[in-house]
């Protein structure tokens, strides 16, 4: 039976530092990391993949309030769906040509995804996610009045809204992705971590706040019982002492490990955080095995070769002193 594994790709795979994220950057980049992830479907892989969205939400907000006066606004939440569109169609494109490339048979479908969270959740009254641009504290005033943003300073930009980034409780279209990867299709699902939407007199009614994507994506590898769970960002490793002259990379650790050195506070909050707070999650819920590496690199550590390897339980061959004794084999 085939191997199956949920790829979390980072923001850094769409839109590089530097770049303006055009739409001609963003398919260039799609391009890439397509050649990255055919790479794990020629290793025999049966792949879920998510993706992150945070500018091209930005985008969408910014575009729905200037022209406010010509078209409807959108909100948030309608503004994810139109992301995950958007988003899904340059990876399902350049996935299905990459495919075509290697000669290689595998339907690629892209599904817009709603995420189920919960209306009592503490963080629905305590917002903390800043979203869109920054204004002047005047413009921000009048946001606060006509709109009833919640609005939060940065002393160096400006001012900024800030939306509730509340735990996913359940992916509404889980069966239909485990339906679609067992007939062998590539799926991609759950952008952005997924439409934020709350159940309420066994009504759905979308939500403004942004779900952590690498959350989503744990709590979607975990429910699918996937034999890995990898996230690719902007480094090939998972550091202790990160950019620090004794910064040291972890190769292979066990959870326990990897949760002493995150309780030590080697993985800030708005960095590599969230990514292992995923991982952990998704270990803890019974999975086995994850990677955190660069895209770059995603076929090299699917095999042992490169990427923090991050396992639930010791295995019969680790890293000792960062020196892989033999590559971890699936």
């Amino acid at each position: 039976m085939s191997k199956t594994a949920l790829i979390a790709v980072g923001g850094n795979s769409l839109i590089r530092a530097g770049e303006k994220g055009t739409l001609q950057e963003q398919l260039a980049n799609t391009r890439r990391t397509a050649a990255a992830i055919v790479g794990l479907v020629k290793l025999g892989y049966r792949l879920v993949i998510t993706h992150g969205n945070g500018p091209q939400v930005g985008a969408q907000l910014l575009r729905s309030e200037r022209a406010s006066d010509l078209v409807y606004s959108q909100t948030l939440d309608v503004c994810g769906a139109a992301s995950q569109g958007e988003i899904g169609y340059l990876l399902a494109q350049s996935l299905r040509n990459e495919l075509t490339r290697e000669k290689i048979d595998v339907p690629v479908v892209s599904l817009v995804t709603q995420t189920l969270v919960s209306s009592e959740d503490p963080a629905m009254l305590h917002p903390t996610k800043p979203i869109g641009p920054f204004y002047s504290r005047s413009d921000a005033e009048e946001k606060h009045r006509t709109l009833g943003w919640t609005i939060v300073e940065d002393a160096a930009r400006g001012y900024r809204r800030v939306v509730p980034s509340p735990e996913p409780i359940e992916i509404l279209e889980l069966e239909i992705i485990r339906d679609l990867i067992g007939d062998g299709a590539l799926v991609i699902s759950t952008g952005g971590g997924g439409i934020p939407v709350v159940r309420e007199n066994d009504e759905l009614r979308g939500v403004e706040a942004v779900i952590d994507k690498d959350r989503a994506s744990a709590l979607l590898a975990a429910k699918m019982d996937v034999d890995l769970f990898a996230i690719s960002t902007d480094t090939d490793f998972v550091y202790l002492n990160y950019r620090k002259p004794d910064q040291v990379p972890l190769r292979a650790v066990t959870a326990a490990e990897l949760k002493e050195h995150y309780n030590a506070g080697h993985f800030p909050p708005g960095n590599m955080g969230p990514k292992v707070e995923s991982v952990l999650s998704f270990l803890a819920s019974g999975g086995r095995e994850a990677v955190i590496t660069s895209f770059e690199y995603l076929a090299a550590a699917v095999t042992g070769s490169a990427g923090t390897h991050i396992f639930a339980e010791k295995p019969a061959k680790m890293v000792v002193n960062n020196v892989i004794e033999m590559p971890v084999t699936r």
